[in-house]
């Protein structure tokens, strides 16, 4: 945790409605650098700021969020303590598969963390994206699935895999295309898009994209991959994903497996087509 305030920017990388961008995380350290953040939505044309509450900071107007409860209402509903609904600036369509104990031990871990003296910002959003009631309607179009529920025609693995890849590990979020909304597309899930920040392609992780390349890919191949980033080919790791392999690198290796007979398991779906000088590595 940073001891400045985390300021989510909205960049216009895909045009939508509601949020015609996506979110990208970039630290503020003090009132200089957050009048710069602001200075860049304005010259930029971008969006606006979403101000990230941080939930060591110790502030008597977030006691609400310190409560195990309202961390799950946040996490699996996208509702705030008073009812009212959160912009989709976190996965939230694929937190709300996560099992209610692990939204619990995540809770308990954030408990542990030390605790920031300050008070958190009000978001800068231009209209109409600060109108919250427009969020209901795309939680009505697009929020729903609920908790995941394993499908008792795959394995055991293949279902711990999945539980991981589409509800905490959020892997789709990045790795499809979106539609005008800003919602993942169902029929290219995993199918590949524009990088989230709006730097180069995320690559199709479906056989239509992994099997058909120089060095097509294994199940072992996948958990080896995710264990230290190098590609069968012997590249390695670029952009964003340089961060999720040190995050999955920490858990269990028998999870590792999981995602990798998951992503193993996916059925061939062809996504957009990435210009050509613009595809990310895995």
């Amino acid at each position: 945790m940073s001891t400045g305030e985390d300021v989510l920017i909205i960049l216009p990388v895909r045009e939508t409605v509601l949020f015609p961008g996506v979110v990208l995380p970039i630290a503020i350290t003090g009132k200089a650098s957050l009048a710069a953040a602001q200075e860049a939505v304005r010259t930029q044309r971008r969006v606006g700021l979403l101000l990230q509450n941080d939930p060591t900071v110790e502030d008597p107007s977030l006691d609400a969020l310190h409560r195990v409860g309202t961390c799950a209402s946040i996490v699996r509903f996208i509702t705030a303590p008073d009812g009212s609904h959160l912009f989709p600036a976190f996965p939230y369509t694929s937190y709300q598969r996560m099992q209610l104990t692990d939204v619990r031990d995540l809770f308990a871990y954030l408990k542990t963390l030390p605790p920031v003296a300050g008070r958190t910002r009000r978001h800068d959003l231009a209209f109409p994206f600060n109108v919250r009631r427009l969020v209901g309607v795309w939680k009505l179009l697009f929020f729903h699935g609920g908790p995941f529920a394993p499908d008792p025609t795959k394995s055991a693995q293949v279902n711990r895999g999945a539980y991981l890849v589409n509800g905490p590990g959020h892997c789709a979020e990045c790795h499809s295309p979106r539609n005008f909304l800003g919602a993942v597309v169902e029929s290219q899930r995993f199918a590949g898009g524009p990088a989230p920040d709006g730097k180069g392609w995320v690559p199709n992780i479906t056989p239509a994209g992994l099997q058909h390349q120089d060095s097509p890919w294994s199940a072992r191949d996948i958990a080896a991959f995710l264990t230290d980033g190098m590609t069968p080919s012997g590249d390695y790791a670029g952009g964003a994903m340089v961060d999720v392999i040190r995050n999955l690198e920490q858990i269990d290796a028998a999870d590792r497996e999981a995602v990798a007979a998951y992503v193993y398991s996916l059925p061939a779906r062809e996504g957009p087509k990435p210009p050509l000088k613009s595809l990310r590595k895995p």
